[in-house]
Formats: C-alpha cells, structure tokens, sequence
C-alpha cells in the first residue's frame, strides 16, 4: 500500500489570487523551492484534464537537477487540483475559509528518501507559495 503524506498552510488572500499563483508558470517559478539553494528555472502550464506541467528545478550552483513533471487527471478551478507524475499521484485541495485560503497537498510518498525529508521538502515548498501570495496582496 502506497503511504500518503499531506502537508497543507492557511493563504490569507482570495481564492482567485491563490489559484493562478498555482497555476500561472511566471508565478511558479518565484516559489517552487525547498530552499534558498535550489530555483526554478522553466515552468510550463497545461491546465486541464490530460494536459502536462513541468518544472524544471535546480541547485543555484548547477550541480544537479531534474523536471518535475506531471499530467493532470482533475481540474475543478479554485478548488482542486489532481494529477499523476511518474506512478505516482498528488492532489491539491484550495479550501475557502473566514480566515482564508486553505492549500493541502496529499501526495505519494516515494522509496528514495524518508516520509519526514519528503513532508518538509514538501511543506517547505508550499510555505515559499504561502509567503509569495501575501507578499502580493
């Protein structure tokens, strides 16, 4: 059975904003990071069902890289979010609240690294999306 890991942060701002900061490739490349030393480098958008993202991140020092790449199986805009990337799924829920937008991202855990590294990586990227939303409000 494939384990699940969730992570999740509250956005003040609207829906609207926090969804096309999501999914708009510009955006994407200001907070798709774990940390200071990695970047976004290319970002691609095909916002609908059967339609392929990709991310190309990278250390800022060249040493390595990879694309993050998926296709979306689920598109319900400013509400959720479902694709596959590898054999893998991932599904990201936007959930309005009185104190804002509330993001979980519910995706498969992979062999390589513990479920802990793949919960903070994962965490660490969407507080860098958190942070850049409210930044621009």
């Amino acid at each position: 059975m494939t384990t699940k890991i969730t992570v999740e942060t509250l956005i003040n701002a609207p829906v609207a904003k926090v969804w096309s900061a999501y999914t708009t490739p510009s955006d994407i490349k200001q907070w798709n990071t774990a940390s200071d030393d990695w970047h976004t480098t290319q970002s691609t958008v095909d916002l609908r069902v059967g339609g392929i993202f990709s991310s190309r991140m990278e250390a800022k020092d060249g040493s390595f890289g990879f694309d993050f790449e998926g296709t979306y199986t689920k598109v319900v805009p400013h509400e959720l979010l479902e694709f596959s990337f590898g054999d893998r799924v991932a599904s990201v829920e936007f959930m309005t609240g009185a104190k804002g937008v509330t993001v979980r991202v519910v995706f498969d855990a992979e062999s390589e690294n513990s479920i802990e590294q793949q919960q903070q990586g994962w965490q660490s990227i969407l507080n860098n999306f958190a942070k850049f939303v409210e930044a621009r409000q």
